[in-house]
């Protein structure tokens, strides 16, 4: 546990299928400024997500962590309140988008179909590492089926209307760490590192063993991340 002195809240927002109950495992690095809503209920675009997931965060600076879509909708964050963004964490997250309309329709055809086991195998499954602990998957997976078919659909039109914001990844100012599994797909290691690049304070870290839910399959060395921006923010 680590106790926050200079107003630092931390903003943690999930990838999909899933809700805020993936950050369960990092909720107590700042147990009383943490934030991790369920994003699906706060609008139609990530922009929607974003002002709407900023506005019950009371701290004046924060540590925005996004896995995946999270990760679109930290960069959305970041560019509706420059000001307050210290530092951003983004796990398995592209900054630019490259729409592709026909997938889009693809998946939320298999969706509506209403066969969640057929959706889960096609989209999310494969997106865990090889080497993954069945329990974590199956949790997953879990917290999944208990969503709102309405839900699912929404976030993945979301993530597939998102717009490109390389842009507002070059422009900031603050710490932005990249986290990829190592045997991530999507994006991957290889562009993850690109990316930290276009940074102006980008760094990368590559998880081994480790797909695309760094949080759920490898939560502790995300832990470590997170612990080690807070206290350059900190003493810094």
């Amino acid at each position: 546990m680590m106790t926050s002195k200079s107003n630092l809240g931390i903003l943690f927002l999930h990838a999909l299928p899933l809700d805020g109950s993936m950050w369960a495992a990092q909720r107590h690095l700042l147990p009383n400024s943490s934030y991790a809503p369920t994003l699906y209920g706060f609008g139609q675009s990530a922009e929607e997500w974003a002002a709407e997931a900023l506005s019950i965060v009371k701290g004046k600076r924060l540590i925005v962590v996004g896995c995946s879509v999270g990760g679109s909708c930290a960069l959305e964050v970041a560019a509706l309140a420059p000001d307050r963004v210290a530092a951003l964490i983004l796990i398995g997250t592209k900054a630019r988008h490259r729409p592709d309309p026909e997938f889009r329709e693809f998946a939320l055809e298999e969706i509506a179909k209403g066969d969640r086991s057929g959706a889960w195998a096609t989209f999310w499954e494969p997106l865990f590492s090889k080497k993954a602990d069945p329990t974590v998957i199956d949790a997953a997976r879990q917290a999944y089926v208990r969503l709102p078919k309405q839900d699912i659909l929404r976030g993945v039109n979301v993530f597939h209307t998102r717009r490109s914001r390389d842009d507002t990844l070059a422009a900031f100012p603050g710490p932005v760490v990249f986290v990829s599994g190592a045997e991530d797909i999507a994006p991957g290691p290889e562009k993850t590192a690109a990316q930290a690049l276009t940074a102006q304070d980008g760094m990368v870290e590559i998880i081994p063993d480790c797909g695309h839910y760094v949080p759920l399959e490898k939560p502790d060395q995300l832990s470590n991340i997170v612990r080690r921006v807070i206290y350059t923010l900190e003493v810094g």
